[in-house]
């Protein structure tokens, strides 16, 4: 079973949580500006790379916070986590004890 440690509770099982989609997608200043297709370009279309990766998770089975991971989706491995709202570390980060 794959622990994902969140940064306000702790190291937990991968059944306390969900996925929230990619992290650090800008919002639109102003979404009546834009066209259909960019519209629906922000909406839709995402990020699908080959490695390491930031993304949204939310610990559903615990305190419901959101918070952000960055994940090999090579590996499944989760280099680390950290609160919304912080900026995203850099590939150097180094890994959360209880992650893998």
């Amino acid at each position: 079973m794959l622990i994902i440690t969140c940064p306000f509770c702790g190291a937990r099982p991968e059944a306390e949580f969900r996925y929230g989609g990619e992290a650090h997608v800008a919002r639109p200043a102003d979404p009546s500006a834009l066209s259909d297709q960019e519209w629906a370009d922000f909406l839709y279309n995402r990020t699908n790379p080959k490695g390491l990766h930031a993304e949204r998770w939310r610990h559903i089975h615990g305190c419901g916070r959101y918070f952000n991971a960055l994940r090999d989706t090579v590996s499944d491995f989760f280099v680390t986590t950290y609160k919304t709202g912080e900026p995203r570390p850099g590939h150097d980060a180094t890994t959360t004890a209880g992650e893998r």
